[in-house]
């Protein structure tokens, strides 16, 4: 028997449809608070002391952190190729207008205490907020997209062909999925400030955090009706090829009753939503109160229902097509081939427990409280 062979091609299949959830809220939960702190910065901070405590909180981890984002788009790139061509191709623009605000984030960082000048320093200071929030909206967006559809089909050569524009995926229901994702982060940033920080900069995080926690379990109430009442969903009208090479066409789809429907085959399933609210509840609470183990368990469970949610729901969609329902990719016709799911698992197992000992290893080294006389005491051109 040849090795691959002990696990199956659609085993594989829901594996890598797992672990890149998995790997995509693992950005979410520690890249996430990076940007909301970002995006923060101008109002939770207003002297130029208070704004070195707010980067420091972040200073040393957020580059470890974008690890989850490379591995993110490097699960979607060789164990989904057909979806990575489809949405960096179809979502260029977006994806430009995101790694152009990433950009501002090293810059910042590096650049904001080279000089004394207050101008100088409040201009970087806004690039970090552009560098948070630009990017924390536009997941959100991309992700309001998915779920109505993406204008793509594929041609008879299986050659993808994206026949939207960049105006169009700003369209009211990804704006409101926009709004979900930064007001979750927003809430996630505070949580972490009311951590790491303490006196003005923790007390104005945790109210502002307060509201954008809030803000995000009502907006995503919102969009779960609007996605029940207003948006058609999409599912099988075939038997599924589970272990047959990966062909979009040999999958039929059609276009048309509620993503919601998913529910009442699998009730279970409900969890994730019900804990994506009970989460930015939580949240809420322990942002008001001061209490920053409580406000980051509750953005923490938010973050994971929700974006369970979406996944649960759509499954086995990853990329449903608006104007040819039959080019949807979806778990089963989307993968790479049987060896390569395979091998890549194997360095999964090897890596991924290697990168989560480094990293909480860090963050043991790095635990403690940044404070302003602490900050005062360290040299200028350090964050």
């Amino acid at each position: 028997m040849i090795l691959h062979d002990l696990i199956s091609l659609d085993v594989l299949r829901v594996i890598w449809w797992l672990l890149l959830g998995v790997l995509l809220t693992g950005f979410a939960l520690t890249d996430g608070f990076d940007l909301g702190v970002g995006a923060l910065l101008p109002f939770v901070a207003k002297t130029d002391l208070e704004r070195r405590v707010a980067i420091n909180t972040v200073g040393p981890v957020w580059e470890g952190n974008q690890v989850w984002f490379i591995l993110g788009g490097g699960a979607i790139f060789a164990a989904w190729p057909s979806v990575y061509a489809v949405s960096f191709s179809g979502f260029y623009l977006a994806m430009f207008v995101v790694l152009a605000a990433l950009i501002l984030r090293p810059v910042g960082f590096k650049y904001r205490s080279k000089r004394d000048g207050a101008g100088w320093r409040n201009g970087w200071d806004w690039a970090l907020f552009v560098g948070g929030a630009v990017p924390a909206l536009i997941f959100g967006v991309a992700m309001g997209n998915v779920l109505e559809g993406v204008p793509f089909h594929f041609n008879a050569d299986l050659m993808s062909i994206y026949d939207g524009s960049f105006f169009g995926l700003l369209n009211p229901f990804a704006l409101l999925a926009g709004v979900v994702s930064l007001a979750m982060l927003l809430a996630h940033g505070a949580g972490w400030l009311l951590l790491k920080a303490e006196g003005p900069v923790a007390a104005r995080a945790g109210a502002i955090g307060a509201v954008a926690a809030v803000a995000a379990a009502v907006a995503y109430a919102l969009a779960g009706v609007w996605l029940a009442y207003g948006i058609d969903g999409y599912h099988l009208v075939a038997p599924v090829a589970a272990n047959a090479p990966s062909n979009p066409f040999l999958t039929g789809v059609a276009k048309g009753g509620s993503w919601m429907a998913a529910y009442a085959g699998r009730p279970w399933i409900a969890v994730a939503p019900a804990a994506g609210v009970l989460g930015l509840l939580i949240a809420a609470l322990g942002l008001k109160r001061g209490v920053a183990g409580a406000a980051l368990f509750g953005t923490a469970l938010g973050i994971i229902g929700i974006i369970a949610s979406v996944g649960l729901t759509m499954f086995p969609f990853i990329l449903p097509s608006s104007i040819d329902p039959n080019s949807s990719l979806t778990v089963w016709d989307a993968s790479s081939s049987h060896m390569t799911l395979f091998v890549m698992l194997v360095a999964a197992v090897i890596f991924v427990p290697i990168i989560l000992a480094y990293t909480a290893w860090v963050y043991k080294v790095l635990w403690g409280k940044v404070t302003e006389a602490g900050v005062a005491e360290a040299s200028d051109s350090v964050y």
